[in-house]
């Protein structure tokens, strides 16, 4: 348990990392206001005196209290971590590398590298139920309550927040801060499908008994035998149907190898598994 959750923090504060990295060298310098609490701390910052890092933490603090209420306290506290965070990591590029115009001097180039980026971080957080804070937590408490996908409903909550640049910028900075949001949650929905995909892998082999007992008792995973009768030669066969990630069916994959064994395998891309996929997975045994 504790390595884990030594894991899952290293994860957070990587993802933390680029996510303030996108911000501050893409999102910022560009004017771009796309739909995030960064993004309405950019419009506060031309109307208040107060720095952008303190508008966000500001701006967090008050969108944690109610992620704690509605979606727990496992989330809430990662996300309390997650809001801490942001803010230094701003503070210290604010010192460290001061910039006053856009790095690539384009705003489309910094929108779809801003987008691309923070979406992969956003998408590491959703994945270990945490959350960079903000608009976030709004996105995450409408995909609970509406079973909306987590970028729908960022994009749904972003566009509100896209809607106030038109205090500070011009209709031109509004059009791209729409378009950026809307981009911004279909790359978040892109990568989280790629952490939740996995492989069915369908085994045919007289040695499938020895199979079944390395995929159950040395990879902790389940399996399902099928009767199946070939067209040919009309021979009852069994079938051996298991689903693993991408890492555990390579070691599979190794082993089969190494055993030379008689097999036939097919391999096929689950888009998602429903149930006790990653809860005890020694009862499997």
């Amino acid at each position: 348990m504790k390595s884990e959750t030594v894991r899952e923090f290293s994860l957070i504060t990587f993802a933390m990392f680029i996510i303030s990295i996108s911000i501050y060298f893409f999102l910022i310098p560009s004017g771009i206001v796309v739909g995030s609490i960064s993004g309405l701390a950019m419009v506060l910052n031309q109307l208040l005196p107060l720095s952008i890092s303190l508008l966000t933490l500001i701006l967090n603090m008050g969108l944690l209290v109610i992620g704690f209420l509605f979606i727990g306290k496992e989330f809430g506290a990662k996300t309390v971590y997650t809001s801490i965070l942001l803010p230094v990591f701003l503070a210290i590029f604010e010192i460290l590398f001061p910039l006053s115009e856009s790095i690539t001097g384009n705003n489309v180039y910094d929108l779809i590298t801003y987008t691309l980026i923070i979406a992969f971080g956003q998408a590491i957080l959703f994945n270990v139920n945490a959350s960079s804070g903000g608009l976030d937590i709004v996105g995450k408490i409408v995909s609970k309550y509406t079973h909306m996908e987590i970028g729908k409903a960022l994009t749904l909550s972003g566009f509100i927040t896209s809607m106030t640049s038109i205090l500070v910028y011009d209709v031109g900075t509004l059009v791209v801060s729409l378009i950026g949001t809307y981009a911004n949650g279909q790359a978040i929905d892109y990568f989280i499908d790629g952490f939740h995909k996995k492989k069915k892998i369908c085994i045919l082999s007289e040695e499938y008994p020895v199979i079944q007992d390395y995929i159950m008792n040395s990879m902790n995973r389940g399996v399902t035998l099928y009767k199946a009768v070939g067209g040919f030669k009309k021979e009852e066969r069994v079938e051996l149907v298991t689903i693993m990630t991408s890492n555990e069916y390579k070691k599979l994959l190794d082993y089969l190898h190494k055993s030379n064994f008689q097999a036939f395998v097919t391999v096929s891309t689950v888009n998602e598994v429903i149930g006790t996929w990653n809860i005890n997975k020694r009862k499997l045994r």
